[in-house]
C-alpha cells in the first residue's frame, strides 16, 4: 500500500489535472460558440448562391446535347482520386482525428482508382507524412483562424486540378458538426459538383423552376458561380470541423474532469483509511506499552 505521503502528492497532482480540464473545457465551449456564430452567419449567403448556382445547373447552360454544362459539372469514370482529409491541429479531443483517419485509410484501401491526399490539420498531415500514399499538399496550420481567403485558394487550386483532369473526383473526409455532443463523421463528394449536390440544401430547389433573366448570360454567370460554390463547400467543411473539434474538446474534457472528481473522492477515502489505521496502529502501541510498563 502507498503511503500517505504519495497519497497526498497524487490527489494534489489529480486536482491539479482537474483544474486543467476544466480550464480547457471552459476554453472550447467559448471557441464553440464564436465557430457557430460564424456558421450561422455564413449560412444566408450560402443558401442564396446554392439557389442561383442550381437554377443555371437545371437549365443547362450554354450545353449542348450530350454534354455538361461546365467542366466542373462533367462525370468522368474515376481512375485518379483526391482525398481531402480534415482533421485538427491540436489532440486530447476523444477521437475526433482518429476516425477521420482511420475513414481516409479505409477509403484508401477500398478506392478502385489511384488516390491522392490533401491533408488539412496538422494531426492528419503528421500521420500520412509517415505513409506511402502521395500527398499533393499539407494544410498544417488552417484551424488557427479559419479564414475565407484559405478556402478560396484550396477551392481554386482543386477547381483548376479537375478542370485540368488530374482527378477525376474529389472528396473529403471530415467531422461535421450537428450539435455539441454529436459529431457526424461524414464522406462527400466536392467534384464533380452533381444537381444532388446543389439540391441538398434545405430549400435550395425551392426557385429551381423559376424564370429569370440573366446578365450578361447564364453561361457567363454559371462559370463565375460553380468555383464560388465549389469555395464555399469548402468553407463549410472547414467551419464544420472546426466546429465539431471544439465540441468534441469540450466533451472530452468534461468527462475527464469528472473522471478526476471520482479519482479523488477514491484516493482521499483510502488515504483517510490508510491514516486512520496508522492511528489506530500507534494508539495500540502506546497502550501496550504503557501496559506493559504497569506491568
Amino acid at each position: 500500500m502507498a503511503s500517505l505521503i504519495d497519497l497526498r502528492r497524487r490527489i494534489r497532482s489529480v486536482k491539479n489535472t482537474q483544474q486543467i480540464t476544466k480550464a480547457m473545457k471552459m476554453v472550447a465551449a467559448a471557441k464553440l460558440r464564436r465557430s457557430q456564430d460564424r456558421i450561422l452567419a455564413a449560412r444566408p449567403y450560402a443558401l442564396q448562391l446554392q439557389k442561383v448556382t442550381e437554377h443555371l445547373a437545371s437549365q443547362g447552360a450554354g450545353s449542348s446535347e450530350g454534354e455538361a454544362a461546365h467542366p466542373m459539372l462533367e462525370t468522368r469514370a474515376e481512375k485518379r482520386v483526391l482525398l481531402a482529409v480534415v482533421t485538427g491541429d491540436k489532440g486530447l479531443c476523444g477521437s475526433f482525428n482518429t476516425n477521420v483517419i482511420r475513414r481516409a485509410e479505409q477509403e484508401i484501401a477500398e478506392q478502385g482508382a489511384e488516390v491522392e491526399l490533401l491533408l488539412m490539420g496538422k494531426r492528419g498531415a503528421e500521420y500520412f507524412s509517415r505513409r506511402k500514399t502521395p500527398v499533393r499538399a499539407a494544410h498544417r496550420s488552417l484551424f488557427v483562424n479559419v479564414a475565407k481567403s484559405d478556402a478560396d485558394a484550396i477551392a481554386e487550386d482543386l477547381s483548376k486540378a479537375y478542370v485540368e483532369g488530374e482527378y477525376d473526383a474529389v472528396y473529403v473526409v471530415y467531422n461535421q458538426f450537428v450539435t455539441a455532443l454529436r459529431q457526424d463523421l461524414t464522406f462527400e463528394r466536392v467534384l464533380p459538383v452533381s444537381p444532388e449536390d446543389l439540391e441538398s440544401g434545405d430549400g435550395a430547389h425551392d426557385n429551381a423552376s423559376a424564370d429569370y433573366i440573366y446578365e450578361p448570360s447564364a453561361e457567363a454567370i454559371l462559370a463565375e458561380l460553380l468555383p464560388r460554390f465549389v469555395s464555399l463547400q469548402v468553407y463549410r467543411v472547414l467551419l464544420d470541423s472546426q466546429a465539431a473539434e471544439h465540441a468534441a474538446r469540450m466533451t472530452a474534457m468534461d468527462s475527464a474532469t469528472k473522471n478526476a472528481k471520482d479519482l479523488i473522492e477514491k484516493l482521499t477515502l483510502i488515504y483517510n483509511r490508510s491514516r486512520q489505521a496508522a492511528i489506530t496502529t500507534e494508539l495500540i502501541e502506546v497502550v501496550s506499552g504503557s501496559a506493559a510498563l504497569e506491568g
